[in-house]
């Protein structure tokens, strides 16, 4: 039990966020007679929360690099969806080569903002800041104050679409490839956790009590396979689904496995002593606003799609998820502290906080003031924990 508790308190970042998003999972599961879960509901979750998800992987890494932030991504958004609707609505261009341009100059505003803050060395709130205005009033320019639609059938395939059933018909009412894939995911992730486990021995690192151990596999495997249940009951796996998965097993790689992802995390840590070890420091916090801006461009097309129009409006407060899902994900707010991992299930925090208060009828001042007092009291636990 001691070895339990010890190794708790070693991991209570990773756990504390896990435990909360299951308690508050549960409670408006209660508060709202089962609406919460029913599939269409989970369905739904992921697709309304898709851009911050997006957001809060670049921005996990802006906060690891040093405690920096990025007030500018809404903006971002709504700018680079109103070129993607001027390119495909306006101009009638191919949506593959429209997407492309879009990222292009996505890299080119990563670009501009990365200068300013890595190099010039302003601060990133104040370069960002600017950013949010100057995107927000080029959009409001390009649209004349208009919104663009609709988007062609196959562009808002992107956010409305589900992946098709390869065995459609063989169980009545349910979506039997979502069913496989869940059983594959498992299949990968105790392959996964065995071989982390073997590694950890063979270097004579500490690892978790076998029980716990099967515990642990044990949980997890109920949630992916419960998860891939709720979706199957519906229309499957959503389209965007496929890609934030992908995002999040790139990234979370480039976080843990590469140099560069090494170099934020110990440039976020001390940033003098790791120029001092050889680290390009004003190149990582560059190629960071940059990585920033592209995936802001992302996560627009993928609200452009969601809405099927480009509006002047679109994007407003989407910084402010993003920057609060990193935090309540546990990342650190002086940085060299957080992970890919952490910041989903803050957004899945968010979304489910979201969800819940609109099935329950509350209004958004409540919503605003609930969502507020989780933030405060995430980043609070992680300054007592940090103190103990």
């Amino acid at each position: 039990m001691d070895k339990i508790m010890e190794i708790f308190k070693n991991n209570i970042r990773q756990y504390a966020m896990l435990i909360a998003l299951a308690i508050i999972m549960a409670l408006f599961q209660i508060l709202t007679d089962g609406m919460l879960l029913l599939p269409q509901n989970v369905s739904n979750l992921i697709l309304q929360n898709s851009y911050v998800l997006i957001l809060a992987i670049g921005m996990t890494f802006c906060i690891i690099s040093g405690g920096n932030i990025d007030l500018s991504v809404g903006s971002v958004c709504a700018f680079l969806g109103a070129i993607t609707g001027t390119f495909i609505i306006s101009m009638k261009m191919d949506i593959t080569m429209a997407i492309i341009l879009v990222i292009v100059i996505s890299i080119l505003i990563g670009i501009w903002q990365g200068f300013w803050i890595a190099y010039i060395r302003i601060p990133s709130f104040i370069v960002t800041l600017a950013g949010m205005l100057i995107f927000r009033g080029l959009t409001v320019t390009m649209l004349e104050g208009l919104t663009l639609s609709p988007f062609p059938e196959e562009y808002q395939f992107i956010s409305a679409g589900f992946i098709p059933d390869l065995f459609a018909g063989l169980i009545e009412g349910i979506h039997f490839t979502t069913i496989l894939t869940g059983i594959a995911a498992s299949i990968i992730y105790i392959l996964l956790e065995l071989r982390k486990r073997s590694n950890r021995r063979k270097y004579h690192f500490e690892v978790t009590p076998r029980g716990l151990f099967i515990a642990q596999i044990i949980l997890v495997l109920l949630a992916i396979n419960l998860f891939s249940y709720w979706l199957s009951a519906y229309k499957g796996i959503p389209v965007i689904m496929v890609l934030i998965g992908a995002l999040i097993l790139i990234y979370s790689f480039i976080a843990t496995k590469t140099i560069p992802g090494r170099h934020i995390y110990a440039m976020g840590g001390n940033e003098k002593a790791a120029k001092l070890s050889g680290v390009k420091t004003n190149k990582m916090l560059f190629l960071t606003y940059i990585n920033m801006a592209v995936l802001s461009a992302v996560a627009g097309i993928c609200f452009a799609s969601r809405l099927n129009a480009a509006s002047p409006q679109a994007g407003i407060n989407f910084e402010l998820d993003a920057i609060a899902a990193c935090f309540i994900g546990g990342a650190s707010a002086s940085g060299g502290i957080g992970t890919v991992t952490g910041a989903i299930i803050g957004a899945l925090v968010m979304g489910v906080l979201n969800n819940g208060m609109s099935i329950l009828g509350l209004g958004s001042d409540w919503q605003m003031t609930i969502k507020g007092l989780v933030l405060l009291l995430s980043v609070a636990f992680d300054v007592l924990s940090k103190r103990k």
